[in-house]
């Protein structure tokens, strides 16, 4: 019988090369500041703009609210610990950081694939767009998004906190992930790790399905549309499946697989921890005249207020 005598964890970071983990430092400090002043910047426009009514800015505005918990949940520590050497997690923080990343994780994939069903309604159900989209619907589709990020995420931590841990305590990695964690259990996981990847995979594998299917739906029915709702509706769903391929592709690559480590996890998972996160606002506003528009109103209000003020 094995005993649970691991009270912290080692990360093992990105790099263990000094000059490499101070020019992350500086990289990974500045896309942190773009991840939290871009989604703000998303969520304050939606707000101020009065966009929440549109069922698309009212996901978009939570999206950008799970990028910022999602990516604060590993960048920040990633980053103080690539200014020291030992870089250090206790048990609980570790499973608390598990939990969360799994949950905003989950969360994000949920609230991207309800985005993708609110465009197919626009585009293809568009007379009946605001009786089946309406308010009510909408809060209940994204109360399910959080319940379902809340149960896919318990569930993966329960499966690991029951595990023994009784050394060695180095995570090859920047953050508690469920595979690098699984590594370091001293007993059989082989039954935990496939409950693990049929959680996991089913809901990265099924979302990607569903979202495939309403895109290439989506997209056959637009040649009925005239060349500018073409246009509209091409601008429009050419960001979200920008966000999809970014997101999915990573996480794709990290849980649709047996419980096995490669070298390459650690600059994968900076892709949908990381990189997604910071790119979500730029795609979203570069690739979207409304919330182009609605940015303008908002810094000419601003900007009108200035000059009053004076």
């Amino acid at each position: 019988m094995y005993s649970n005598n691991v009270t912290e964890f080692i990360f093992l970071g990105l790099s263990q090369n000094p000059d490499v983990e101070e020019v992350c430092f500086v990289l990974f400090s500045f896309f942190y500041l773009v991840i939290v002043f871009g989604n703000l910047l998303i969520m304050l426009t939606v707000c101020i703009g009065n966009l929440l009514k549109s069922p698309m800015y009212f996901f978009l505005n939570y999206l950008s609210l799970v990028d910022i918990c999602y990516s604060s949940l590993t960048a920040p520590k990633m980053i103080f610990d690539l200014l020291v050497r030992k870089k250090t997690i206790s048990y609980v923080g570790c499973m608390s950081q598990l939990f969360g990343v799994h949950f905003f994780g989950c969360t994000e994939i949920f609230i991207l694939t309800v985005m993708a069903y609110d465009r197919y309604v626009a585009i293809c159900k568009p007379l009946h767009y605001m009786t089946i989209m309406d308010r009510e619907r909408c809060n209940k589709m994204l109360l399910g998004t959080w319940v379902g990020g809340f149960l896919h995420s318990i569930i993966q931590v329960a499966l690991v906190v029951q595990l023994p841990f009784c050394g060695p305590n180095e995570i090859d990695h920047y953050f508690c992930d469920i595979h690098p964690v699984l590594k370091l259990a001293c007993t059989d996981t082989y039954i935990v790790g496939v409950v693990v990847t049929a959680n996991s995979g089913t809901i990265t594998l099924g979302s990607f399905v569903i979202l495939l299917i309403s895109y290439t739906v989506i997209l056959v029915s637009l040649r009925k549309q005239s060349a500018e709702g073409r246009r509209k509706a091409l601008s429009t769903c050419g960001s979200h499946i920008a966000v999809v391929i970014i997101f999915f592709g990573p996480c794709t690559f990290m849980y649709m697989r047996p419980d096995t480590t490669f070298s390459e996890d650690k600059m994968v998972s900076v892709f949908y921890t990381i990189v997604t996160p910071m790119l979500n606002p730029m795609i979203y506003t570069l690739r979207n005249a409304e919330v182009k528009s609605a940015m303008k109103k908002l810094w000419t209000r601003k900007v009108s207020w200035e000059t009053t003020g004076k």
